[in-house]
């Protein structure tokens, strides 16, 4: 199953932000990990990752699906006097730059397995040296919560599959968990999450 970019170009489009104003809290707590350099975010959306990652100085670069949520991403940037480079584009056909990035982040980036595999085996060649992979995303133990996320198991993905993935790597924080999340009103309560820290071995 993959969702359409019409999906998120009409959420994105909604009044307010889908996800609120600030970052993710997994990911604000863990961009200590991430040495200076640039930053590459995944299924980025309105830009609330990208936007404080580049307030602490890293050169990022958003990549999304929806033109309209990347639109969003550079408009509030402006608005906060911030720079953040935007690709449009459908990650089944992204290709992440080998040994580039001193950062590459995934939040809630929920795509068919075969996409996601691709994807994370990519972002392990993409990081330099010391580089630093930050992931939160949903479990299939989130299908009860019904609080945030697909509500698809094919979509929804743990530690197994992640440790797979993410070979080469040296996973510094990983861990299934339930959690409370407020992020706007489509992430919202009690939720079963995937945390995980990678970084890339010097």
């Amino acid at each position: 199953m993959t969702i359409p970019p019409s999906f998120w170009d009409q959420r994105y489009a909604e009044e307010g932000l889908a996800y609120g104003v600030a970052a993710n809290d997994f990911l604000a707590a863990s961009a200590r990990r991430i040495p200076p350099g640039p930053v590459l975010c995944l299924a980025e959306g309105e830009g609330r990752n990208a936007l404080h990652l580049a307030a602490l100085g890293h050169a990022v670069t958003a990549v999304d699906l929806s033109l309209v949520g990347l639109e969003k991403t550079q408009r509030r940037a402006r608005e906060r006097g911030l720079e953040i480079a935007t690709i449009h584009a459908d990650l089944a056909e992204f290709d992440i730059e080998e040994g580039a990035w001193a950062g590459i982040v995934a939040i809630f980036a929920h795509l068919p397995p075969a996409i996601r595999r691709r994807l994370h085996q990519q972002a392990v060649g993409g990081l330099r040296p010391g580089g630093a992979f930050v992931l939160e995303a949903y479990t299939a133990d989130q299908l009860p919560h019904k609080t945030g996320g697909p509500p698809v198991r094919e979509l929804l993905f743990g530690l197994e599959e992640l440790r797979e993935e993410l070979a080469g790597l040296d996973l510094v924080h990983a861990e299934e968990t339930v959690r409370h999340i407020e992020e706007g009103k489509y992430h919202h309560g009690t939720s079963a999450v995937v945390q995980v820290v990678g970084i890339k071995p010097a």
